[in-house]
């Protein structure tokens, strides 16, 4: 079973904090700041990997925690980076936040970093000026990032059998590859693609993939249609399986017309996709009216489609096949239908911890925010210095003017954190 799409979180490493620290060694009872800083957190990175084949490991394990910077310390010790944490997925995953592409992993190697790690605060050490030469206060570290993805595997696959449902796709499968597909005599049964490893002889080897069956109107994402599709579209060759002796009533030239319209409507670009037909089911077929396999062999050959009499279930025509796809995969020119650059926008993550919030309430004003709650963590309230610092930041911020903007007036009441204090210029 293919688990080709799963929801996780992700969170990356909190900053480690800049000490508060001063030299105190014998014979230099008041020496300066040497608060060390924080270490890196470690960031939450996503990577493409061939030795993971589905996603099915994130089925039950669906939140990632990268660990934490180490703190500073004396002696102007920084505290060590985190690492980074890797969570390995399948080539051709792709990755969603909030309903939006955001990255395409297609090929080996290939990484996306879903949470940056927080960066380490300064220690006091760096607050140290001419007027201010015992800073009582340093920087904590950035907090950490959580978000929530979403992955999608669209499988890599050089071979895929499309057809309506209980055609024979899987029995092949199950023929000619590593494959086990679950199979049986009712519709729907393959309600997830399977994979198979496929080698004929010396031919280098190839993945097949077993699409579920379709039916009129998937292109448009009726039933699980646009669900099934999507599997389609990094095929490098399609071979439809078309139920030749009729068995349940069906007409093969019928169901090819129908199957490509439903490739279209999805995507008019797998049209392009070279077809090969597979005039399946030939064992139940009266040999009184094998004729009529000649005549629809001739029929798909006429409209420039390579076409095999086979029957999955008793071997036969399927080494006819399987040398005909060995020898076309070769000359085909690849190019999978991946997000274009214009689909998936450069994501640049921010910490925003630059953003603030101000509201009026019985006439005081309140100002939050992720930037409101990094001040407040630098800040020594009982330090004179700290609290000088604290007022120049939040003018160089733009707090004030935004105060003034809301409509502060001197001796007005402003609260910050639960810092409250009366407004003057």
């Amino acid at each position: 079973m293919i688990i080709d799409k799963v929801e996780i979180e992700v969170t990356s490493g909190k900053g480690g904090d800049g000490a508060v620290s001063f030299l105190r060694e014998k014979f230099m009872p008041n020496g300066g700041p040497d608060g060390g800083d924080g270490g890196r957190g470690g960031s939450v990175i996503l990577m493409a990997t061939e030795a993971v084949s589905t996603l099915g490991d994130y089925r039950y394990t669906k939140k990632f925690k990268a660990p934490d910077g180490e703190n500073g310390s004396s002696k102007n010790r920084s505290g060590k980076a985190a690492a980074d944490l890797v969570i390995k997925v399948p080539v051709g995953t792709l990755i969603f936040e909030g309903g939006r592409a955001v990255a395409d992993l297609v090929a080996e190697g290939e990484s996306y970093t879903a949470a940056r790690g927080g960066r380490g605060g300064n220690g006091n050490q760096h607050y140290a000026l001419a007027t201010r030469q015992a800073p009582k206060f340093a920087k904590p570290g950035d907090e950490a990032i959580t978000k929530k993805l979403t992955l999608e595997l669209k499988m890599l696959a050089d071979v895929g059998l499309v057809g309506f449902p209980n055609v024979g796709k899987s029995t092949l499968l199950s023929m000619v590859s590593n494959a086990k597909p679950k199979i049986a005599n009712y519709h729907f049964t393959t309600l997830y693609p399977n994979l198979g490893m496929v080698r004929y002889r010396d031919s280098e080897e190839f993945v097949m993939a077993d699409i579920p069956g379709l039916i009129e109107g998937a292109g448009e994402g009726v039933g699980l249609g646009s669900e099934f599709l999507r599997h389609i579209e990094r095929t490098r060759l399609l071979v439809h399986v078309l139920d030749a002796a009729g068995s349940e009533g069906r007409d093969p030239k019928e169901d090819f017309e129908k199957i490509n319209r439903e490739l279209e409507v999805y995507s008019p670009r797998l049209m392009e996709r070279q077809q090969i037909v597979m005039l399946n089911k030939a064992d139940i077929v009266p040999p009184e009216e094998r004729y009529k396999l000649d005549e629809l062999k001739e029929y798909f050959e006429k409209k420039g489609h390579k076409t095999f009499i086979t029957s999955a279930a008793s071997n036969e025509g399927l080494t006819a096949l399987l040398i005909c796809i060995v020898q076309t995969l070769p000359t085909i020119e690849y190019e999978p239908l991946f997000f274009t650059k214009e689909e998936i926008e450069e994501r640049v993550y921010e910490q925003e911890n630059d953003s603030f919030e101000i509201v009026k309430e019985d006439g005081a004003f309140f100002v939050t925010g992720k930037m409101m709650e990094r001040i407040m963590k630098t800040v020594n309230l009982e330090d004179y210095e700290s609290l000088a610092y604290f007022q120049r930041l939040l003018k160089n911020k733009g707090v004030f003017s935004a105060l003034e903007k809301a409509g502060v007036k001197e001796g007005d009441t402003v609260s910050i954190e639960g810092f409250e204090f009366e407004y003057y210029k």
